[in-house]
């Protein structure tokens, strides 16, 4: 009895841990493993430094939510699989909500007779966040001339060619060309795994079923699910490499919102704490306007559980393996071009976003001092998001 209380204790105190990591991570990956390290390395001690990059290394292997990913297995490893979900729920959840309550923004403005106007500088300010990603990112993945050619064929591929597809072969290709490219030897060196088949089976048929239910039905809410579930698992590096994805499928192919509306809801996600694939939250239900509230927080609800839900699902694969798993010189090999692709992908897609908004001097201003802003460090992000649209209304 005394071990099931000392068990409870501890998942509770770990789920507070949760809580507050996902009130103070703002701005992707990159700056939430800052303060995943200081509350659950350093003050909580729920793992050493060196095990919290070794998971991080497991996480930006896998497709999905990065920094997501790495919160549900240091939930795995302190509780297993129950305080894994627990902690997806308790770290998530805060940010889907706000942002589904956000996907209602322009019909709130309109009831109230507000300009859109006010929003009007949010999506220039979006691009600069794109930008100072597109810059942090190339920064750690073009380290030689193989680099620096995959990042610009991602660039140029995906600004020449606005399909869905192009973005994972892409990827994918940048995977091999890096295999190919490789000196190592013995990249598939033979492990004895034993993972727990259950949950990739389970991820497939999710997968399967979600793409053959979008072509028997012409439903919006199904061929929402398919959509971000496979945003889930054909993206890898957190929420700055989804937006390209997301935005030429929703935006340009699709058409289920405006460049506008796509750029405001991603603009105000930087200043929520949280993961950033929480913006799908905001897409699903700004893509499933029209047919009532009920429909579009249901568009909201698909958008946040299909995105989140293969990342998820491949970590409890994995994670029981991992030790073996990171033992399999090729998947870590594989990752230097894929990464290098995406930093391209990031890239391009700022360009993009950039003149769909309109290559005017007051929205270069923003974007240019929204980018000052972001490296000075000196500013937090949702204190820029304010600024933004306090100078949206006041212009």
């Amino acid at each position: 009895m005394n071990k099931k209380k000392e068990s409870t204790k501890i998942r509770k105190t770990f789920l507070k841990d949760v809580f507050i990591c996902s009130l103070g991570a703002y701005g992707g990956p990159e700056a939430h493993y800052g303060v995943f390290t200081d509350q659950m390395v350093i003050k909580r001690k729920y793992l050493t430094e060196e095990e919290m990059i070794e998971l991080i290394a497991l996480c930006s292997i896998l497709p999905g939510p990065t920094s997501t990913q790495t919160m549900v297995s240091m939930g795995y490893k302190t509780g297993g699989p129950i305080l894994a979900l627990l902690t997806m729920l308790v770290w998530a959840l805060p940010a889907i909500t706000i942002m589904t309550i956000l996907s209602f923004l322009y019909m709130i403005l309109n009831n109230l007779n507000i300009s859109t106007d006010t929003l009007k500088f949010v999506g220039p300010m979006a691009v600069g966040f794109i930008v100072v990603a597109a810059f942090r990112i190339g920064k750690k993945v073009v380290k030689d001339k193989m680099t620096t050619v995959l990042f610009l064929f991602g660039a140029l591929t995906t600004y020449f060619i606005r399909n869905p597809i192009i973005f994972p072969t892409v990827l994918i290709l940048g995977g091999l060309v890096s295999i190919l490219y490789s000196d190592e030897e013995d990249l598939w060196n033979r492990v004895d795994l034993n993972p727990p088949w259950r949950y990739l089976i389970a991820f497939s048929i999710l997968a399967l079923l979600a793409i053959i239910l979008s072509l028997i039905f012409n439903n919006r809410i199904v061929d929402l699910f398919e959509s971000f579930y496979r945003y889930g698992y054909l993206v890898f590096g957190g929420g700055q490499v989804v937006v390209p994805v997301m935005h030429s499928e929703l935006v340009h192919v699709k058409g289920y919102m405006t460049n506008q509306e796509f750029l405001t809801g991603y603009g105000i996600v930087q200043g929520i704490p949280g993961p950033l694939f929480s913006f799908s939250a905001y897409a699903g239900g700004m893509a499933a306007r029209g047919s009532g509230v009920i429909r579009q927080i249901i568009g909201s609800i698909v958008g946040g559980i299909g995105i989140f839900l293969p990342g998820i699902l491949l970590i409890y694969f994995v994670y029981p393996v991992w030790e073996n798993l990171k033992r399999i010189k090729g998947i870590k090999v594989s990752l230097k071009g894929i990464n290098a692709v995406a930093g391209g992908l990031i890239g391009v897609s700022a360009i993009i976003l950039m003149q769909r908004s309109g290559i005017h001097l007051e929205n270069i201003i923003v974007t240019f001092l929204s980018i000052v802003l972001l490296l000075s460090k000196k500013v937090p992000a949702p204190l820029i998001v304010l600024l933004s649209i306090l100078a949206g209304a006041l212009i």
